[in-house]
């Protein structure tokens, strides 16, 4: 994921609006996500460092297959974590069926196993463009909507959505279109998780820090692990 800025959020569909956080001693079950960026991590130290969960990414607009993804996600599963892909959104070149057609065909999909999260749509700042990707807010929701829509027909699971407060504002004009039905992954380095997107009373995962003692960005699930195997089992 491209981090730029420091209020990245990782909605959720368990969790308390603004809460402040004590990262220590947690019993919320923690977990980090990688790409191609962290090509040789050990999952089995992660397993043996606590850590219950893994988003891998998978693809990127139509065009990127992460030449890392099939071996970290055969890894992941290997050394028992729950894990998950996520596509990262260029809504400027393609449309949103489009995109999650990619996604899907090339490891985002799931399946009612207990160890398969949802995929992930991450949307956020542009790496390489208008911050926007040129569409208007309305056009924004809409491409969103067809990603979604798309994953699910396919799945019957709506994709979690990993976004920023700043740039869900800015590009969507705080949609309140998916609090209902997309779990929300947030992305904000703090102490706190901070205001959430419209739509959204509480957030499920939470991506705190772009480092830690694991490789990768730093997460926490918004429930216990029981919950956590809910989500992967569909519930």
């Amino acid at each position: 994921m491209y981090l730029l800025g420091a209020s990245i959020a990782l909605l959720a569909l368990h969790g308390v609006q603004g809460s402040p956080v004590d990262l220590e001693g947690r019993a919320q079950p923690q977990g980090v996500d990688i790409s191609h960026f962290q090509p040789n991590v050990n999952f089995k130290t992660l397993k043996a460092n606590g850590l219950s969960f893994v988003f891998i990414k998978a693809t990127e607009g139509t065009t990127v297959i992460s030449d890392t993804f099939s071996a970290q996600y055969s890894g992941a599963t290997s050394a028992g974590l729950i894990r998950g892909a996520y596509h990262f959104a260029h809504p400027d070149s393609s449309t949103g069926a489009a995109q999650a057609n990619f996604f899907l065909k090339h490891g985002g999909g799931w399946s009612s196993d207990g160890i398969t999260l949802p995929g992930v749509l991450d949307i956020e700042y542009n790496p390489s463009g208008a911050e926007c990707y040129g569409l208007s807010a309305s056009a924004m929701v809409s491409w969103i909507k067809s990603f979604s829509n798309t994953y699910h027909a396919a799945t019957t699971q709506y994709p979690i959505i990993y976004t920023t407060t700043d740039w869900w504002k800015t590009c969507t004009g705080n949609s309140a279109a998916f609090g209902s039905t997309n779990p929300l992954w947030i992305a904000r380095y703090a102490s706190a998780i901070g205001t959430l997107p419209a739509g959204w009373s509480f957030t499920t995962f939470w991506q705190y820090a772009d480092s830690g003692a694991n490789p990768g960005d730093q997460d926490l699930f918004n429930g216990d692990l029981a919950g956590l195997k809910a989500i992967a089992k569909g519930s």
